[in-house]
């Protein structure tokens, strides 16, 4: 499934394009259009950034400025002028606007343009007694409900009734029942919980 997406925010307009766009006079290249031609678009006003996410930032004018940059485990990033940033549980446009905001004082009415190139952060897990089971790196809210599609469906053995969401919070872990009859009939649909990065759905 392929779930790249590229949000370009530029000035003071979001734009979401899935095309060859040119913003604030900064034209994406050749191999940046080609991409995201097929690329999927995530859900950016919503969409926070994580570990391993893949952006670009650049300034209109100022090429040495235009870095392609993965966010780091620890969540931040380093960008020349303005030093360390935070960018994870940040979207595109926060960290747009913090970046122009730490540009104020080096760049005069600086014009940033932040492309999410890769959503590699919000990946979650079908296990189990699907037809697909497996990681899946997905770029917006999913449900459980989401995810088992993703997942091919239930196969003929499956335990519809005792599947269950894990959830790791720290050195935690919460296990959430699903019960895949009740929620298909609209029965209990607060099961259908929203996923979060690194659940695990298991289908025994």
């Amino acid at each position: 499934m392929k779930i790249l997406g590229r949000i370009l925010f530029c000035g003071t307009w979001g734009l979401a394009l899935i095309a060859l766009v040119a913003g604030c006079g900064h034209r994406l290249n050749p191999s940046v259009a080609a991409e995201a031609a097929v690329a999927q678009a995530v859900d950016v006003e919503n969409y926070q950034l994580g570990p391993e996410d893949l952006i670009e930032i650049s300034v209109w004018k100022e090429p040495e400025l235009t870095k392609q940059l993965i966010v780091r485990p620890d969540g931040k990033i380093s960008y020349p002028l303005i030093g360390e940033v935070q960018a994870a549980g940040k979207t595109v446009k926060e960290l747009r606007d913090e970046i122009h905001k730490g540009l104020e004082k080096f760049v005069t009415d600086a014009q940033v343009t932040v492309l999410l190139l890769k959503a590699q952060h919000y990946k979650i897990y079908v296990v189990g007694k699907v037809n697909k089971p497996g990681e899946f790196v997905v770029g917006r809210p999913t449900t459980v409900m989401q995810a088992l599609a993703m997942a091919g469906g239930l196969t003929p053995f499956a335990s519809p009734g005792n599947i269950a969401v894990l959830h790791r919070s720290g050195d935690q872990e919460m296990v959430f029942p699903f019960d895949y009859k009740d929620v298909s009939r609209g029965y209990n649909l607060e099961e259908n919980r929203i996923l979060l990065p690194g659940d695990v759905v298991v289908v025994p």
